[in-house]
């Protein structure tokens, strides 16, 4: 790309809006030309707004910019959003109105019928329901969004195996780090020496997100539309006292039977993005870590730039079919990675000229 694209954050100072910055800093696609919060922050520069959290030092450029308001008049035409979700519900139609393309890790819109929720590994082909949105037609702006922090790891390793062998039954339970709580998380003296075993709604986003998203897109009379994918899907939702990275542990029922080494077969050649030469994109998005006690959020968030998922521990169910352990990291590929890679995927189609 000869001239970069310029982006603008909404949610500019929380968690997901400092990852943003941090990824893109040397991004050859995206440069950061706005910077957008709550009416506190607004009209402070940016290193005054923020305080910032990550382990890489903010980039001067980024602390000397001055924080806008949460508004459209002068924002650019590519914004990446992560705000909390009643804010989400006013804001990201108003920027989709105003003619915005908003690529956005906010959960309000994600199950909305006509609003792509997208993993570019898993469903590309579900951008097409941006055409048919309103604000795509009167303004040229829309909406897409991707998915729950931990719904991530697991629907990239369950999306080779349902191609292969369909997926009747899923059963996940989740130990969530404390930063998909944002900061400052959890208390302290709640989560120390501790497993908290429910996180508001997540269960529920879990449930519903990953049949969106591992459904297909079908034309009715009314237009297109995503068929959920067929299965029965329980998920249990816990916070453990790690800093970053959801694991997974899944247990799944198979359309027809499979052995072992297709399973690990289906995972070493899912490469569905080779030859885009997408950024952010992992060369493996699913990689297999043989060793009985891996993958460990330690040792392994950090694959493939924090953007790939590990899974390992794979072995029979004795309910189901088949069962095995995924981790992924929840602020880069669950979150601030995913919607760089969604607006990268919106770039090679030319949807964000």
């Amino acid at each position: 790309m000869k001239n970069k694209l310029p982006i603008g954050i909404l949610g500019a100072t929380g968690m997901v809006g400092q990852r943003y910055i941090q990824l893109l800093e040397n991004h050859p696609w995206f440069e950061v030309a706005w910077l957008a919060a709550s009416d506190r922050s607004s009209g402070k520069p940016y290193g005054e707004a923020a305080k910032w959290r990550l382990d890489t030092p903010l980039p001067e450029r980024i602390a000397r910019m001055t924080v806008s308001p949460a508004e459209t008049a002068g924002a650019p035409k590519i914004i990446f959003a992560s705000i909390d979700a009643a804010y989400a519900r006013e804001l990201e139609p108003l920027f989709a109105a105003a003619g915005c393309a908003v690529v956005s890790n906010s959960s309000a819109f994600r199950m909305a019928p006509n609003v792509p929720l997208v993993l570019p590994e898993v469903n590309a082909d579900h951008l097409h329901l941006i055409e048919e949105q309103s604000w795509r037609k009167e303004s040229g702006g829309y909406l897409v969004t991707n998915s729950n922090c931990t719904v991530m790891g697991p629907v990239l390793a369950l999306k080779p195996i349902a191609d292969r062998f369909g997926i009747e039954q899923i059963f996940a339970t989740s130990m969530q780090a404390v930063s998909g709580a944002g900061y400052p998380g959890v208390a302290s003296m709640d989560i120390f020496d501790n497993v908290v075993p429910y996180i508001p709604n997540e269960e529920e986003k879990m449930e519903e997100e990953m049949l969106k998203l591992l459904g297909t897109l079908e034309l009715n009379p009314a237009g297109h539309v995503v068929k959920p994918l067929q299965a029965r899907m329980s998920a249990s939702c816990n916070r453990v006292p790690v800093i970053d990275g959801h694991t997974v542990s899944v247990s799944i029922k198979l359309g027809k039977p499979a052995m072992r080494e297709e399973i690990l077969d289906a995972w070493v050649e899912f490469r569905p993005l080779a030859g885009q030469d997408l950024p952010t994109a992992p060369d493996q998005p699913v990689q297999w870590a043989p060793q009985p006690d891996r993958p460990q959020p330690r040792l392994d968030r950090n694959r493939g730039n924090g953007m790939a998922v590990t899974v390992g521990r794979l072995r029979p169910c004795g309910v189901l079919d088949w069962k095995f352990t995924v981790l992924s990291h929840n602020t880069i590929r669950g979150a601030a990675g995913a919607t760089i890679l969604n607006a990268e995927l919106l770039a090679s189609l030319g949807k964000l000229s």
